[in-house]
């Protein structure tokens, strides 16, 4: 199993110190709103790679006024082992990462703790620009492939200075050719390990006992096609540079992709359902992506639900919780209310968070 058994806030956002000790169980959270529910979200999101689930830099994590920096602790326990992690910022600097007391990088978090997470601003995926779409996919792909956040930022890179090229319009071929390698080597990566996460939710999702409906989904191109492989993508990407030019950045490549999701047992494209099934949808994929994680590292990732009920009537709140406690995942969740978690009873643990002159205070609940 694969869970946090306990977690320690310090300066982080409105917690100025917590500490919550939990067993395998889901975590049920709630609270008015602003009293800092989602923070403890946000800093369970911080022991896997990446920018958290708010995406925000380190120094509008510190708690003000105070700015001094923040830390956070957790016992990561996962099949066989458990790991004392932190994670800190100081005076707005970029996090540090101690495992088992040593410097580790962001991307040996992948490595330990798979977290998956759906947040509010997620209901309007499939509605919005697919940027949104790219990093939820890029997200679930880094959850069976650790090292693909270094193939983005190694191809994000090397677009950057190839766009730069591209705007001062320089003709040299040489110049381009060593950036254009760069970006076919890291796209051709991050294209194979896409295709091959679909295929593992696919897989999950088909003949699953669940209440939520099934998404056909494929990658899209803003057009024509994603070239096959890396000497393919290479040479596209040679061939498209007086197009480039004149666009100044690359019109081809996988920073092109979109994720196209449709309804299954209707046939109607996501972007065209109503709010609940969009969000029907959403849960869906977040459960696929849960159930082939359990069969290929042989547990469940850590989950974090934030304003789960939202859109979702009774029934399938109740389904929601009976798969999440099926897989054996230990999902962080909040709401407003206790009422919103009556159909975990026993299940779950509880925890009421309360604001008071701008400081979140965290207690145990029944």
């Amino acid at each position: 199993m694969l869970f946090l058994s306990h977690l320690s806030l310090s300066h982080f956002r409105s917690h100025r110190r917590a500490r919550i000790a939990c067993d395998g169980r889901p975590v049920a959270i709630w609270g008015p709103n602003g009293a800092g529910k989602t923070n403890i979200l946000e800093a369970v999101s911080l022991f896997s790679p990446g920018r958290g689930l708010r995406r925000a830099s380190a120094e509008e994590m510190a708690r003000r006024p105070d700015a001094i920096g923040w830390k956070l602790g957790a016992q990561v326990v996962t099949p066989g082992h458990a790991h004392e992690i932190e994670t800190w910022s100081e005076g707005g600097a970029a996090r540090s990462v101690t495992i088992d007391g040593k410097a580790a990088p962001q991307v040996a978090l992948g490595r330990i703790a798979r977290v998956l997470w759906m947040v509010p601003a997620m209901d309007r995926l499939w509605i919005e620009a697919a940027d949104g779409r790219r990093r939820f996919l890029d997200r679930m792909v880094m959850s069976f492939f650790p090292d693909h956040a270094e193939a983005v930022l190694a191809y994000d890179k090397a677009m950057r200075d190839r766009n730069r090229l591209l705007k001062d319009q320089v003709r040299d071929a040489h110049w381009y050719a060593a950036l254009e390698r760069q970006m076919a080597g890291a796209g051709a990566r991050i294209h194979a390990a896409r295709v091959a996460t679909l295929a593992r939710l696919r897989d999950a999702q088909d003949g699953a006992a669940t209440a939520f409906p099934a998404a056909d989904l494929e990658l899209q191109q803003s057009e024509g096609e994603m070239p096959g492989g890396e000497d393919d993508l290479r040479a596209a990407l040679a061939d498209s540079r007086f197009r480039d030019m004149g666009a100044g950045r690359a019109l081809v490549g996988p920073h092109r992709t979109d994720l196209n999701a449709v309804y299954a047992a209707k046939g109607v494209p996501a972007r065209d359902c109503s709010t609940g099934e969009q969000k029907a949808l959403l849960v869906s994929l977040i459960l696929a992506n849960a159930r082939a994680l359990a069969d290929e590292i042989g547990a469940p990732p850590i989950l974090l639900l934030d304003e789960v009920a939202a859109h979702l009537d009774a029934g399938r709140r109740a389904a929601l919780y009976d798969e999440v406690c099926a897989l054996g995942a230990q999902a962080w969740m909040t709401g407003t209310g206790p009422e919103l978690f009556s159909e975990l009873g026993a299940r779950a643990q509880y925890l009421e968070v309360t604001e008071e002159h701008g400081e979140s205070h965290v207690k145990a609940a029944t």
